[in-house]
């Protein structure tokens, strides 16, 4: 769900977005994982986003023909084991920890600016 979405009050996305990046923390209330969604659209220049090369989306199973973008600044989190919507499914793949890790430790430096739409109850 987008954060424009969760502060006019929805609950639900409007589309089911069965592709998002997960980063799963351990913290003492539980595992929590924060979703990052990969969008068609391109985002506006102001969004901390980048567009996924090609063979990134190779490596996660993506459609390598779409022009697909990472969105960094606005996620969703929820808590494993008390989640209403996650579900179990395997992984399509995964990025390169050369491709991500850069963006996640940026993300982990500007992260209080960003946009948390918390999934959890």
């Amino acid at each position: 769900m987008w954060s424009h979405e969760a502060n006019a009050g929805e609950t639900a996305g409007r589309k089911n977005r069965p592709v998002a990046v997960g980063v799963r923390i351990s913290t003492a209330s539980g595992d929590l994982v924060l979703f990052f969604p990969i969008t068609t659209k391109m985002p506006d220049r102001n969004r901390f986003a980048i567009e996924i090369p090609t063979i990134e989306k190779r490596r996660a199973g993506l459609d390598a023909d779409l022009p697909l973008w990472l969105i960094l600044d606005e996620f969703n989190s929820d808590v494993i084991g008390r989640s209403f919507y996650l579900e179990p499914e395997p992984p399509l793949g995964h990025f390169s920890k050369a491709f991500f890790l850069p963006l996640l430790r940026e993300f982990i430096a500007r992260r209080k600016s960003f946009a948390d739409v918390r999934r959890s109850r």
